[in-house]
């Protein structure tokens, strides 16, 4: 349950974690303090008994264990906000201080002298003029009722104090939920001098599928995604007639379609799998990335199976792919997208992947980057999509020897040796799109001569020569010449043979924000073993943010490393 301001009181009515308000790809700005009594660790929940501050996200920015500070010794208390015992809470704001205060404590008792949170915002930037205060709410697995037996609100001053023996309450041992298997717990909290009351039943669910007489198993009821039926999604293609179809690769084919409930128009990707174990292990990969909410990934709606056949339903881009936007004829074809929107798509991708490779749960390898893989909105947005090779593990264990898949031309040399798909195998494939990007070049060019058949080659000839910026595309006018350098550069850099020479996605979005400084590279710094460096690779590594690294010299708060053996740059 949360306390909510927002500027509209129309709901997506998310599920689950979601508490039913806007997730992350909406773009939506709101206020929430959450009362929360389930851990979702892609939410990055501290625990399943919990009070959090949520600004226009769902993760939240502060969240405590729930408890209270005794007035006399100054001692925490838990509050076990599943206890079934009623609670109350105060949240204050000072336009001052700019200070965010949220108390809770058993109902009856009197304020806590020492808030649970204090978390300074200036809310000005989150409230519209006009604002909808309230209450969301959502259940997954757990059937919840949620009931507010008392609040005050107060725009200007304090909010006036509720008597708790005036209120009204249920019954606190709550009855048994109809049409569930399993117990049910009461939870009673308060907000803003408010109490409600939370009825949450633990319900062991069976799930069968009419559609195809196919039980759902564990795997699928994890998926948080939502599930359509197949009949809806053969109606929104309208028979998954050719005249929709918009794309076809080595996982299926990619059909234009509308809800027909709701108008939403979506991209609905059919695939098939030979083997109910190869069905399962593809699906298993979908529903972590179901779970990923960014900006600049493509949002995946839901899913339908259908005995063998697996549907997957994302949002729909009039624009198409990025490779289409490259090299097919059309008002937006590759010779008219300026410098800027190209740099701007760069930079779209570099932060999906960062997010991908170091602010999740689980470290994911998307192991597919390239052109057809990234989609277009219509404002020139970049989403990274097509999750069908990603591989995910946990961010302290290294990655498991798989079978080589990719794309011919995106594919780092490391890979034919170990067969390991790392944060590292993503940047050389990144690094091949900002030079395919900027020089509107494909990766592997079969009618071009010996020279410049591979793209990478090429660039790195060219940069030996100390000629890099004639790679860029012949047809760009008035692009940015520092910025250019900077991609082609780069871009080699990523691609360096040797992965502990590639920079992270974390020091690559800050050089193509300018919140560090590449410089100049040595002409030699493809070879397999660089001549003129030295510290190179500790530069880039995990603690690359980290001035106290040990692997680190530096002789300021900047980072700094080694070329050659008498030269010291730093950035």
């Amino acid at each position: 349950l949360a306390f909510v301001l927002m500027p509209t009181e129309k709901l997506k009515s998310l599920p689950n974690q979601y508490l039913g308000l806007p997730n992350d790809t909406d773009n939506a700005h709101f206020f929430a303090v959450e009362f929360d009594v389930v851990q979702n660790v892609e939410l990055q929940d501290i625990n399943d008994n919990h009070v959090g501050i949520d600004i226009s996200s769902l993760i939240s920015s502060i969240s405590e264990p729930a408890a209270y500070y005794s007035s006399n010794d100054n001692r925490s208390n838990q509050v076990a906000l599943k206890s079934g015992e009623p609670v109350q809470a105060w949240i204050d704001y000072d336009s001052n201080k700019m200070l965010m205060n949220v108390s809770i404590s058993p109902c009856g008792m009197l304020r806590p002298h020492r808030p649970l949170i204090s978390f300074p915002i200036d809310l000005s930037l989150v409230l519209d003029e006009y604002m909808h205060v309230g209450f969301s709410a959502s259940t997954g697995l757990l059937a919840a009722l949620h009931y507010v037996h008392g609040w005050s609100f107060s725009i200007e001053g304090r909010a006036q104090d509720l008597d708790p023996r005036k209120l009204p309450f249920l019954n606190s041992k709550p009855s048994k939920l109809m049409h569930s298997k399993g117990f049910a717990v009461g939870i009673t909290l308060a907000s803003i001098t408010l109490i409600f009351l939370a009825i949450i039943g633990v319900i062991q669910i069976i799930f069968r599928i009419r559609d195809g007489d196919e039980i759902m198993e564990d795997w699928e009821i994890e998926y948080r995604a939502h599930r359509f039926n197949y009949s809806e999604l053969f109606s929104a293609t309208r028979g998954f007639r050719e005249k929709n179809l918009v794309g076809s690769g080595g996982f299926g084919r990619v059909y234009r379609g509308v809800i027909r409930s709701t108008g939403l128009e979506v991209a609905v990707k059919r695939v098939y799998s030979g083997s109910r174990q190869g069905m399962r292990e593809f699906v298993a990969e979908i529903t972590s990335m179901g779970r990923l909410r960014h900006r600049n990934l493509v949002h995946l709606h839901g899913w339908c199976r259908k005995q063998n056949e697996l549907l997957l339903v994302y949002d729909y881009f009039p624009n198409g792919s990025l490779d289409k936007l490259l090299y097919e004829d059309g008002p937006l074809k590759g010779k008219n997208l300026t410098w800027d929107q190209r740099y701007k798509i760069l930079t779209g991708i570099a932060h999906a992947l960062l997010y991908l490779h170091e602010n999740c749960n689980q470290r994911v390898v998307h192991r597919d980057v390239k052109p057809s893989n990234v989609l277009i909105d219509e404002d020139l947005n970049a989403k990274l999509g097509d999750f069908g090779l990603a591989r995910t593990y946990e961010h302290n264990n290294d990655p498991q020897t798989t079978h080589i898949v990719g794309t011919l031309g995106y594919l780092a040399p490391e890979l034919t040796r170990t067969g390991k798909a790392t944060t590292s195998t993503d940047v050389y494939g990144y690094g091949t799109l900002m030079l395919e990007v900027a020089s509107r070049r494909r990766p592997i060019e079969p009618q071009s001569g010996a020279d410049e058949l591979v793209l990478v080659d090429w660039a790195r000839e060219l940069h030996s020569r100390g000629e890099i910026t004639r790679a860029i595309d012949p047809t760009l006018k008035n692009y940015h010449s520092g910025e250019a350098q900077l991609v082609l550069t780069l871009g080699l850099l990523c691609c360096h043979p040797h992965p502990d020479y590639r920079p992270t996605m974390r020091r690559v979005v800050q050089l193509l924000l300018g919140d560090a400084t590449l410089p100049p590279l040595p002409h030699d710094i493809h070879m397999e073993v660089p001549i003129a460096i030295t510290d190179y690779s500790d530069t880039f590594g995990d603690d690359s943010d980290n001035p106290s690294s040990q692997k680190m010299s530096s002789s300021s708060s900047k980072n700094s490393w080694t070329i050659g053996h008498t030269t010291r740059v730093t950035f």
